[in-house]
């Protein structure tokens, strides 16, 4: 009967949803926090800040692909916070968002090295 009124019967899914994709942003802002201050930036933070926003338009091909391998795998981490409970939702969260964050970040290495050896491709 709650179903029918709207109810989930899960709230606190929603909560670990949001948590996981908060969990997520955070740990992307680190990596890019680390990558600025490793570059020598005056301004890491701010630096950091700005890249995780799309600022340039149109974006290049290599920051469209993080950006869509960072979205889909928020996604992923959310999705399984939500479709799980109880001890298994704590390690699925954490096993998603560790292959995400692994992901994102080797293909933003690769991107950076292939970007530094092409100065052409920026």
């Amino acid at each position: 009967m709650e179903l029918a009124r709207g109810g989930s019967g899960d709230d606190a899914g929603w909560l670990w949803a949001l948590g996981a994709l908060a969990l997520y942003v955070l740990i992307s802002y680190g990596l890019r926090y680390r990558a600025r201050v490793r570059r020598g930036s005056v301004r890491p933070a701010r630096e950091a800040l700005h890249d995780l926003e799309d600022r340039e338009d149109p974006p290049p091909r290599q920051r469209f692909v993080s950006r869509v391998i960072m979205l889909c795998g928020g996604a992923a981490t959310g999705l399984a916070a939500f479709a799980t409970s109880g001890a298994v939702r704590v390690v699925a969260v954490g096993l998603t968002l560790v292959v995400g964050v692994a992901v994102w970040a080797y293909h933003d290495h690769r991107a950076e090295a292939r970007a530094a050896a092409d100065p052409a491709d920026r």
